[in-house]
């Protein structure tokens, strides 16, 4: 049976020392001037500013970029209570799974097969889904290798409709990740 192809990013499942991802995260900021639309379950970055109120700011990490973590969700705006991403050009606030240690799951845009299991890879960047606010981020297969990269393979998901093979999900770590200093595989 062939994997179902839906792309939602990187969603937080636990740590590396098995403990459950418990939902702890921390506020960052989005500037009004970041042209760009952020979605649950995109990498981030710092911008390497903050807000008046002190609050980080933070920007996409893009397909290979050097994350502080994975957004999980956004504050709600008021005005706007169905909105689900941060639009382009939008001021903000996001909530951003940063422990360096969680483990993710992500689907592959392709099939890396078991030997691909250890190895690290970066991400596809594509825009996401703004009818669900989820991310639309991918392994991207292609890039393997024992250089350091964005990710680090770490298995296939454990689920009974999930196979080695095209559009498996799989289970990975931040390998490049700014809280935490790694190097090749």
């Amino acid at each position: 049976m062939a994997n179902t192809d839906k792309p939602r990013g990187l969603t937080p499942v636990r740590h590396l020392n098995g403990n459950p991802w418990n939902g702890a995260c921390e506020k960052f900021h989005i500037a009004a001037s970041y042209g760009t639309a952020l979605f649950v379950g995109d990498p981030v970055a710092h911008a390497g500013t903050a807000h008046t109120d002190g609050t980080p700011q933070i920007q996409a990490a893009g397909a290979s970029g050097t994350p502080i973590g994975v957004i999980v969700g956004f504050e709600v705006d008021g005005s706007n209570l169905e909105q689900l991403y941060n639009p382009a050009s939008t001021a903000g606030y996001a909530y951003v799974c940063v422990a360096p240690d969680v483990i993710y799951e992500i689907q592959e845009d392709g099939d890396v097969g078991t030997a691909g299991y250890g190895l690290n890879a970066d991400c596809v960047a594509t825009a996401g889904d703004t009818a669900t606010g989820r991310s639309r981020y991918e392994l991207d297969s292609s890039t393997a290798a024992t250089t350091n990269l964005m990710l680090r393979i770490l298995g296939l998901v454990k689920k009974p409709d999930n196979e080695v093979g095209t559009n498996s999900k799989l289970e990975v770590m931040i390998n490049d990740h700014r809280l935490r200093s790694t190097t090749g595989v």
